[in-house]
């Protein structure tokens, strides 16, 4: 069985292959700038990864693994246009770049590029589109809490639920697929891949307000001076009113550069929510392990996916 590592150096191989093949025109040139950004990769190697768990061939789901990662990236494009971001990932967005014209109809292209990779299996098609649509309604979903004064917790984790952690659960139930997994295994597999994604969203959380800035690459509590609605801020809100403290509401009341982000941090620290975040990623991972545990494939099938799940947990940025 390959490691993530030796499965990421395929996907990075592939993706270069592709940027290559690309003609060079104002339409591909952004795409194939972006997919060369520095990147985890996690989701292309999660499709590797679940095909080997089902004794598929290492490169036998390489193609789909490229069309997840286009599409992927395709989110990334439109996303920084909504969000008005001018870096990803410390380089220039592709609409700072180019022009906000070009990313558009760059990314609809590579949604399209994204699609001509995925069109071999009518069953990965199936779940391609059902899932891809789940994740724009997740987007729609964070663009519209900017707009609400308060956002429940239960609301939250459905919008990361599908804005996160149903494109690594397709992205695994795709490698099963093309791998011929049973439907019961598929499922097994999709749950996995969505207590992933989710503890992946949680730890982006809490690294925003607590991680090593650094290691992560950006401005301790950058979500939190933006009022952003995290797992972190809205379970904060919460606890206040219950323990009859207003400092994050006061600190919400003024603009964002004169936000006290360290008093804002030191209640989340007060009032136990960083430690309940923590423990719901826990939660999570120890879900996903269970799934794994339940699938009767050979424990060296396996082994690959559980390192997954430990770099998930400990990842630093």
């Amino acid at each position: 069985m390959r490691s993530f590592d030796e499965h990421r150096a395929a996907v990075e191989a592939r993706i270069e292959r592709w940027c290559a093949a690309m003609p060079a025109n104002g339409l591909h040139e952004p795409m194939a700038y972006l997919m060369r950004l520095p990147a985890k990769r996690v989701r292309p190697v999660s499709v590797l990864m679940a095909h080997e768990l089902f004794g598929g061939a290492p490169e036998g789901a390489m193609e789909e693994a490229l069309g997840i990662e286009l599409f992927h990236n395709f989110t990334l494009m439109h996303d920084d246009i909504m969000d008005e971001a001018p870096l990803r990932r410390g380089r220039p967005t592709v609409h700072a770049k180019w022009n906000t014209n070009t990313a558009i109809l760059s990314g609809d292209a590579m949604l399209v590029r994204a699609y001509m990779q995925m069109g071999r299996n009518a069953r990965v098609m199936e779940l391609f589109n059902r899932y891809a649509l789940e994740v724009c309604e997740g987007q729609q979903l964070d663009m519209d809490f900017e707009r609400l004064a308060d956002v429940a917790l239960v609301e939250y984790k459905e919008m990361i639920r599908l804005k996160t952690a149903v494109l690594l659960s397709c992205a695994m139930q795709v490698g099963a697929v093309l791998a011929g997994a049973s439907e019961s295994d598929v499922q097994r597999i999709g749950d996995i891949g969505e207590h992933l994604g989710l503890a992946f969203q949680l730890r982006d959380d809490l690294l925003d307000a607590f991680g090593d800035p650094d290691k992560v690459g950006k401005q301790v509590g950058g979500d939190l001076r933006a009022g952003k609605k995290t797992w972190l801020l809205i379970r904060g809100l919460e606890k206040s009113q219950q323990a009859g403290r207003t400092e994050l509401r006061e600190e919400l009341t003024k603009a964002p550069t004169d936000r006290d982000v360290p008093r804002m941090i030191r209640v989340l620290e007060e009032l136990a929510v960083r430690a309940e975040a923590e423990a719901e990623v826990v939660q999570h991972d120890e879900a996903a392990l269970a799934g794994l545990d339940a699938i009767g494939t050979p424990e060296a099938n396996k082994r690959p996916m559980r390192e997954l799940a430990a770099m998930l947990m400990v990842r630093t940025h």
